[in-house]
């Protein structure tokens, strides 16, 4: 069958790259290679691989593509998924011969609510649906397909059973042709990352248990599996020869220094490449690796600290003490390793006070560039379990506005989702609006004209964040 692995088109600004922890319209702009679409793509001879959002394609754009192909796979999330049985009931339209399903963590979780929810799907992949989606496009029986939930002629809905855990990751064959068949690199910013940069996984699974955290909880698990290090190697000088644009290597592992073994001798390779590169971390890895790295070009890590309170990391199963995050955040500083820190305002135990006190904590660990999102239950989170239970969730409020705005969708009886949502505008702005933290910017942008108009531009971009979410207190 031709193939066609679709990011469907969306509201302006939305970045779905599943490599992406929320899908959402960012502060800045910011679009993540659609790393695991690529994969289920990766696996069908001669599929094409179509990332509309970045690329900045509406419908109209992809119709002769999709009345052109015979099986077609969607990448859906829970903020996107209205909008792309939308899509799919256009594509059916137009191609009522085709085969449409979806793959992503909402359909992993909710396979029977998402088919009787898309009338246009013929099927859904469940948890790791690479092999399924092989399958699926080399015309096996369906019925003996694992991780395949589908519809049948007489419209009743099958669910097979689970398809056994991939260990061995190198027999998932690279998405780096297909980026360079299908993607333009120029399309994909990070507000933290050089631009152009590449990002890909070298392994899925986190073994912490954050109860927020999407990937491992629906797809990923918790057993870290990945690349051997010949592989990553070999992916490395494919991108040094046919990106030599790329500035920059994202290695997107849910955390990449799950396994310090394997991350030092990882980097230890890419020095000898003569790579720059970045990835995920926890705030606990020790500083003789951070040195390893470091020494092997490690430029930047992007870290989850989530909250400043001992409390709340606990309630949200974290597995971090403040203190190591502070040791951690001083290595970083000393050995010049650039952070990106990530927070998140709304989790189990947030209150007024704490919300200061991640205020402070931030301040103190001072990351280069940080991003504040608001807890966000995903289904198939222990969050989400958890919110249902205790009726946490606001009664009118979804995970996103109609124009892809992150808007706040718990409400504690001490603290309202109003206010959580203000709180973001509110930690920015004390963040940001420092003289020391405006003085470091000035003087990274006085390094390059390059990086003077970049940083310009996001100014532009972040201001008008703000002023988008002033306008919907107001209103």
């Amino acid at each position: 069958m031709k193939s066609l692995f679709l990011q469907a088109p969306s509201f302006d600004g939305y970045d779905g790259g599943a490599g992406a922890r929320y899908q959402m319209k960012r502060e800045v702009k910011s679009f993540w290679y659609p790393t695991w679409l690529a994969q289920a793509a990766a696996m069908v001879e001669g599929a094409k691989l179509i990332d509309a959002p970045p690329h900045n394609l509406k419908f109209e754009d992809i119709v002769e593509d999709v009345k052109a192909h015979d099986f077609i796979v969607i990448h859906t999330s829970t903020p996107s998924f209205k909008s792309d049985c939308k899509t799919a009931g256009l594509i059916r339209e137009l191609n009522p011969t085709a085969i449409i399903g979806f793959i992503g963590a909402k359909v992993a979780v909710e396979p029977e609510e998402s088919l009787k929810a898309c009338p246009a799907l013929n099927f859904v992949a469940r948890n790791e649906y690479e092999f399924t989606i092989k399958e699926l496009a080399e015309g096996a029986d369906w019925s003996t397909i694992k991780g395949l939930s589908y519809r049948t002629a007489d419209g009743a809905i099958v669910h097979n059973p689970e398809r056994e855990v991939l260990m061995d990751w190198d027999k998932l064959p690279s998405v780096l042709p297909l980026y360079k068949k299908w993607l333009d690199t120029s399309k994909y910013f990070g507000g933290y990352l050089k631009h152009p940069y590449v990002s890909y996984y070298t392994g899925r699974g986190c073994k912490s248990r954050c109860t927020f955290c999407l990937w491992p909880q629906t797809i990923g698990g918790h057993n870290y599996r990945f690349h051997s290090i010949e592989r990553v190697v070999r992916d490395v000088k494919y991108i040094k020869e046919n990106f030599p644009e790329a500035k920059e290597i994202f290695f997107d592992d849910d955390t990449l220094t799950d396994n310090h073994e394997r991350v030092e001798a990882l980097a230890v390779e890419l020095g000898k490449l003569g790579v720059t590169w970045s990835c995920n971390a926890k705030a606990n890895v020790p500083r003789k690796t951070l040195e390893v790295m470091k020494d092997n070009g490690l430029r930047l890590l992007l870290v989850g600290y989530e909250s400043g309170n001992q409390k709340i990391l606990h309630n949200i199963k974290k597995g971090l003490l403040v203190d190591v995050a502070r040791r951690f955040a001083k290595d970083c500083h000393e050995l010049g390793i650039i952070v990106h820190g990530t927070f998140i305002l709304g989790l189990p135990g947030e209150t007024r006070e704490t919300i200061l006190e991640t205020l402070q904590f931030a301040k103190d660990v001072n990351p280069r560039t940080l991003q504040v999102s608001l807890a966000a239950p995903y289904p198939g989170t222990f969050l989400y379990k958890q919110a249902k239970e205790n009726g946490w969730f606001a009664s009118d409020v979804d995970l996103l506005t109609d124009d892809g705005t992150q808007i706040a969708p718990l409400n504690y009886p001490h603290l309202g989702h109003t206010e959580i949502f203000e709180a973001v505008e509110m930690f920015y702005k004390k963040f940001y609006f420092r003289p020391s933290k405006i003085a470091e910017i000035v003087g990274e942008m006085l390094t390059s004209r390059e990086m003077l108009v970049r940083r310009l531009r996001e100014g532009v971009e972040f201001f008008s964040f703000l002023k988008n979410r002033e306008d919907m207190v107001v209103s």
